[in-house]
This record gives structure tokens, sequence and C-alpha cells, in this order.
């Protein structure tokens, strides 16, 4: 039985191994989306968390959020935002963007036009962050996802 299991074990790691085709190393790709060697690239990371001046529901709230909304997607659009999302809300963190810029000032320009931002509901924290040249083809392939309404 030992014996059987050290066998089908063996493979499926040899299957395993051969089912997987080598990635294909794409220059121009690589160059598009501002990879080094390694595939990396910096990145700002905003952390939105709340502020100081919290808006109450209503109409004036409501367009506040649709304004948030639109600008996320002007800055998606615009090759800047490659990564947004909501939190939990524990400990005051709301949100975080994900920026393809390569200083924190430059991340701020962009950040502070959004309302939310500019009405004080959040406040941004702001982080170097070196990841995936990948995260630059989010907003594309996202686009594909998104089921059109009726």
């Amino acid at each position: 039985m030992r014996r059987l299991l050290i066998a089908l074990t063996l493979s499926c790691l040899s299957l395993a191994g051969h089912a997987q085709p080598a990635p294909v190393y794409d220059a121009a790709l690589a160059k598009a989306w501002g990879a080094n060697d390694q595939g990396l690239r910096k990145y700002v990371f905003v952390l939105l968390k709340t502020g100081p001046k919290p808006m109450p529901a209503g109409p004036e709230r409501d367009a506040m959020f649709k304004g948030h909304f639109a600008n996320m997607g002007r800055l998606a659009n615009d090759g800047v935002l490659v990564y947004a999302g909501p939190m939990d809300g524990v400990d005051g963190w709301r949100g975080i963007f994900i920026m393809a810029v390569t200083d924190i000032a430059t991340a701020r320009q962009h950040a502070e036009t959004d309302p939310v931002l500019q009405s004080g509901e959040m406040v941004a924290e702001y982080h170097l962050h070196f990841g995936s040249a990948a995260l630059v083809g989010v907003p594309e392939a996202h686009k594909r996802l998104v089921k059109p309404a009726p």
C-alpha cells in the first residue's frame, strides 16, 4: 500500500510538472507596463481612513459618493488607478487605492481630486509599494468581467 501511495504521488507530481506550460516572456508588455527584469514596478498604496468630517446620510452624501466613484473611474481610465476597493471599516480603514505612479507627491495630487478626501469624509495615508507590474492590466481585465445591464 505504501509503495502504491508513493507511486501515485510521484505520478501526480510528474503530471503536474508537464501540465503547466513554461511562461513566455513578453518584452513589449514588460516595457509598456514598466516592469523590471523580475516583473515588478513601483506603485503608491493609498489607505483611505475615516476622516474628521463624516457627512450625514442624505442627498449631499449621495452626491459626494457619486463623485467618488466617477473620480475613480476617471483615474482608472487615465491609467493612474490600477486597483481600488472598500475595506470593512474596522479601525476606521475604509478603502484602498493602488496608483501606478512612482512617488507619493504625484499620488497625493491625484487622490486630492476625490470628493471624499476634499470633504474630509476620509483622509489618505500614502505608502510606496513595489509589486507585480501585472497590476497595470487589472483595469482593462476588469472591464471584461462587468456584465452589461439588461
